[in-house]
């Protein structure tokens, strides 16, 4: 994913939330409506969610240093893991807390129609960012489904846009329907259970985005099709005569990190290895540019079948 294009559907979606969170609040305090007043903390939650990735984006670039030797890629993976902890905490208890409450005391709506229209613009705006943030992802994607993307994806700012987002248009229609059934019926309960459905959404959002996150915190090592093409780079040439073993690692999501231990002819000379060593690192850079960081151990390999015991024991008493 190019940074250019994460910043894109970051910067539009940012833009759509502002707005539709001032104009949420507003409605909700003419209206009356938990549906509103829901959405409106959402779209406010949202907002500050994107602020912490393009924080989180920036911070990220900093140049590697004594005490973080490895650079701060990783910074990226904190931010969005603290955008699902806002997401679920303001977001979802805040709107389950208030559905609660309303489904308690039901009161009918004032001034029903302004929430609609909201809603409806709301809905509108909300696509055109899902439309930025799946446009953004279409060359990163590949064949990938949308789920597997999600899943897969080691730049964490247009997943979480594009699962803010697809939230964010699900909430709207459970809050329009919510709202639209109280102003046909009369009856608030309907308002408070499109507030709940808000606040299930939202948490189930954010415990994909945390799980999702927390698996790139961890450290996640390279596709497995990268990682083909990284031992078939290797492999590709006369440089070694096999990978004794190998281990990648994320840095960040535009620096991979490959270390392997390979085996060579153990009467080539070092300089002729070395250069070796230098050309494979080139083919596997060629292959699989965010391998930055490239670590390559040449060994003997010491496991070629000894010759049987009774041969041993000749040759001694010979």
């Amino acid at each position: 994913m190019s940074a250019s294009g994460g910043n894109r559907a970051i910067v539009a979606a940012l833009g759509a939330n502002v707005g539709i969170a001032v104009v949420k609040f507003i409605a909700a305090a003419i209206s009356g409506s938990a549906s509103m007043l829901a959405e409106g903390v959402h779209s406010l939650a949202d907002s500050v969610n994107q602020v912490l990735l393009i924080i989180g984006g920036r911070r990220s670039k900093r140049a590697a240093d004594e005490e973080h030797p490895f650079g701060y890629g990783r910074e990226r993976y904190v931010y969005a893991f603290v955008v699902s902890i806002i997401l679920f905490s303001i977001g979802g208890v805040f709107s389950l807390y208030e559905g609660i409450e309303k489904l308690e005391h039901p009161h009918p709506l004032e001034t029903w129609w302004l929430p609609l229209a909201v809603l409806a613009i709301s809905i509108l705006l909300e696509g055109f960012s899902l439309r930025t943030a799946l446009r953004e992802a279409r060359s990163d994607r590949g064949d990938q489904s949308l789920v597997q993307y999600i899943r897969r994806a080691k730049a964490p700012e247009l997943p979480v846009v594009m699962l803010e987002d697809t939230a964010a248009l699900t909430g709207l229609v459970f809050a329009f329907l919510g709202v639209g059934l109280t102003a046909l019926t009369g009856d608030g309960v309907f308002d408070a259970i499109g507030t709940i459905l808000i606040a299930l959404l939202l948490v189930a959002v954010a415990v994909v985005l945390g799980v999702e996150t927390k698996s790139l915190l961890l450290g996640e090592g390279a596709t497995p099709a990268d990682l083909q093409a990284i031992k078939r780079a290797i492999l590709d040439g006369p440089e070694v005569d096999s990978i004794i073993h190998m281990k990648t690692l994320y840095l960040g999501p535009d620096e991979l990190m490959v270390a392997a231990k390979v085996a060579v002819d153990g009467d080539r000379r070092l300089g002729d290895v070395a250069a070796g060593i230098d050309a494979l690192e080139a083919r596997v850079r060629s292959v699989v540019p965010v391998a930055r960081v490239i670590y390559i151990e040449p060994d003997v390999r010491h496991d070629a079948p000894r010759p049987p015991t009774e041969a041993i024991i000749i040759r001694a008493a010979d």
